[in-house]
């Protein structure tokens, strides 16, 4: 991985869940459940039901929430209110990653299909936040999820960062797709690589990556 492709980035975006902890903290997995019991109530349907929908909205509209709001009208706020209502405890510090963000050059920001306040919690819980410049939620795209590109170009526009002078790192591949069409750098950060035209990396070790570029 050539240090020189990243020569000119100055900003960095990280995506949030499954990119800065790993999926072994299983955070995630918790807010799976409330979404379940959030889907169960709002439609009336059982558990199955629920976890299908769940997983059809996922994959349809982006989240479970794009999906929510556009097939029933259902209010965002009060939805990421309840599903980000979790613990946090099985989140572990890491201050190396910490100082290895910090140690990027130019802006570095979060931008998470969750909530702007649920994201800080994260950060906190690992001990990242001082590393960051920015948040930006799913709130800051008008609730417009990745991988829309409309969703980018929102939050990428109220940043005001350029997009050839960007890198995105994703655990999503799909939500890489719309930030190489812009002209980002992209990485994806997952255990097993997925191969495709719009990701330039892959690496399942953040740390380890992060430390070729500082």
């Amino acid at each position: 991985m050539p240090k020189r492709h990243f020569d000119h980035i100055r900003t960095w975006v990280f995506d949030l869940d499954n990119t800065l902890y790993p999926p072994s903290q299983k955070l995630f997995p918790q807010i799976e459940v409330k979404m379940t019991d959030f889907v169960m109530r709002a439609l009336g349907v059982n558990k199955a039901r629920a976890d299908q929908l769940r997983q059809d909205y996922w994959r349809d509209h982006g989240t479970t929430l794009a999906g929510l709001m556009r097939e029933h009208d259902i209010e965002p706020d009060a939805y990421l209110h309840e599903v980000h209502d979790i613990s946090f405890d099985v989140l572990e510090p890491d201050p190396y990653l910490a100082r290895l963000i910090a140690q990027l050059p130019g802006r570095r920001i979060v931008y998470t299909n969750g909530s702007a306040p649920y994201a800080a919690r994260v950060l906190e819980a690992r001990g990242l936040s001082a590393a960051f410049d920015e948040i930006y939620g799913v709130e800051h795209a008008d609730y417009a999820p990745k991988p829309d590109t409309q969703a980018f170009e929102t939050v990428f526009a109220l940043d005001g960062l350029d997009p050839d002078s960007a890198a995105m790192f994703e655990d999503d591949p799909r939500n890489l797709a719309a930030p190489h069409a812009m002209g980002l750098r992209t990485v994806h950060v997952a255990p097993i690589p997925e191969p495709a035209p719009h990701i330039h990396h892959h690496t399942d070790d953040l740390n380890g990556f992060l430390e070729k570029l500082t």
